[in-house]
């Protein structure tokens, strides 16, 4: 059960996103950002693959996630450098 909270293109095309993972009605909420890069093109068909979390917050309301999560996500160097930042895989 997710539930996208905000979603942008970045310039390079991919999908930055905020997801809820927490069903809609539970606490304490959790969300994770993540991004996309296969958001266009035959390989976006499956629905049900998410890309890995590049960061997660747990908090009282979904507002409150959402800003904590969104200075991360608003900006394409401030997802640049999560990405960089993730572990080798």
């Amino acid at each position: 059960m997710s539930e996208v909270l905000y979603e942008r293109t970045l310039a390079e095309g991919a999908t930055v996103r905020i997801r809820r993972l927490t069903p809609q009605d539970g606490t304490p909420v959790r969300a994770v950002i993540e991004v996309d890069r296969r958001s266009s093109g035959p390989r976006s068909i499956d629905a049900r693959r998410q890309p890995p979390a590049l960061m997660a917050v747990e908090g009282d309301t979904e507002q409150g996630v959402v800003a904590a999560l969104l200075p991360f996500v608003e900006e394409d160097a401030a997802v640049a450098r999560l990405l960089a930042q993730r572990p080798a895989q």
